[in-house]
């Protein structure tokens, strides 16, 4: 069995500037990356990379018709070396680069071509929440079926993580606080994978420590104490991620996707409207082992008796930033059944990666409750 892995190499930078000095930036380097944070923290450099902002392929989170353009854009290029700079959507639309040959997504996605290797990718973060620097998974929404897939494959790792805290200043606040809980559902589903080992368990549980322990602050001194810990959040999302990317995640992201796909929730915040239900279930199918200790550590963060621990947490995640129901989205009751015969269709690797495998009639329920 293998205990843990780590391919990705990780650097940290105090700014941007030494990061382009460190990777000696050149035209042979194709940058995709926000133009707002291009032009405070780039812009003035004299880069001669060939760049592309996110914004020309869509503002929305990654689509395989987005992806579809950006392949084209970078064959016509001609350059080497791909540079990710932002949120997890942009580093997951850039993975498809790496590829040889790469032309198609929806092929990509599902498998229709070899997923081999040509490319190096340089990935650095600018949110707290994704992980998508030091994981092996691309997420797109596959239009043709109003839903999100996930491409996991060793040959998209990225090469090189690069965590500059000064880029998360530009983050809205319901940016970071949806990213920070991504973070911390990471943290938490890989810590109960049946993939999980003592070493991504040290992740997972720091990841989680870090994450509750700022929110804590935030909500003690307001929202603009978390400039102060901007370091800690991105090591803590990558902290999730190294732990996902070995342990992998569950049914929270599961049962994310048909929401995401189809009313186009972002990532972070449709994690986020199943996360304590999930675990809840979890517990009421299966309360017995690592549940319980999960459980304890997070209660003595939070301060709480372990059999209050979801209540603690609601109100915690609530006061960070309100769960809305998901008939908000426009969610309605028959598609509680159709969203979850969809998630036993095209999900089941990470059905396989939950602490208990969810049947239809389960994932159902959970989406009714949440209505």
């Amino acid at each position: 069995m293998q205990l843990f892995r780590q391919k990705t190499a990780v650097k940290s930078f105090d700014s941007a500037a030494q990061f382009v000095s460190e990777f000696n930036l050149c035209a042979s380097d194709f940058m995709l990356i926000s133009r707002r944070v291009y032009e405070k923290y780039f812009a003035h450099l004299g880069l001669e990379c060939h760049v592309e902002f996110k914004s020309k392929y869509g503002t929305s989170e990654p689509t395989d018709i987005m992806m579809d353009a950006l392949i084209k854009d970078f064959r016509q290029s001609g350059c080497s070396r791909i540079i990710a700079i932002g949120g997890g959507g942009v580093i997951d639309m850039a993975k498809v680069l790496v590829l040889k040959d790469a032309q198609c997504t929806e092929d990509i996605f599902m498998r229709r071509v070899p997923i081999v290797k040509e490319h190096e990718l340089i990935a650095v973060p600018t949110t707290c929440g994704a992980g998508s620097e030091v994981s092996s998974v691309s997420i797109t929404s596959i239009t043709s079926r109003s839903t999100k897939l996930g491409l996991a494959d060793e040959a998209i790792f990225p090469d090189c993580a690069v965590l500059i805290p000064e880029l998360l200043e530009e983050m809205p606040y319901e940016v970071f606080a949806t990213s920070a809980i991504d973070a911390l559902i990471h943290a938490a589903e890989s810590y109960l994978s049946p993939k999980a080992s003592p070493y991504t368990e040290l992740f997972s549980l720091e990841a989680i420590r870090l994450i509750i322990s700022g929110f804590t602050k935030v909500l003690a001194e307001g929202e603009s104490a978390r400039m102060a810990l901007l370091s800690d959040f991105l090591m803590a999302s990558n902290m999730a991620g190294i732990a996902f990317a070995n342990a992998g995640t569950g049914a929270v992201h599961a049962m994310s996707y048909p929401l995401s796909g189809k009313y186009h929730v972002t990532h972070g915040e449709a994690n986020y409207q199943f996360f304590t239900a999930v675990f809840k279930e979890y517990r009421r199918q299966r309360p017995e082992g690592k549940i319980l200790t999960l459980e304890a550590l997070i209660a003595k963060e939070l301060g709480c008796e372990a059999d209050k621990v979801y209540d603690a947490l609601e109100s915690l995640l609530d006061r960070i930033i309100p769960r809305k129901p998901l008939s908000a989205y426009g969610m309605t009751d028959p598609e509680a059944d159709s969203f979850a015969k969809d998630v036993d269709e095209l999900q089941q690797r990470l059905l396989n990666q939950s602490y208990v495998k969810f049947d239809i009639p389960t994932m159902a329920a959970i989406y009714r409750s949440l209505l």
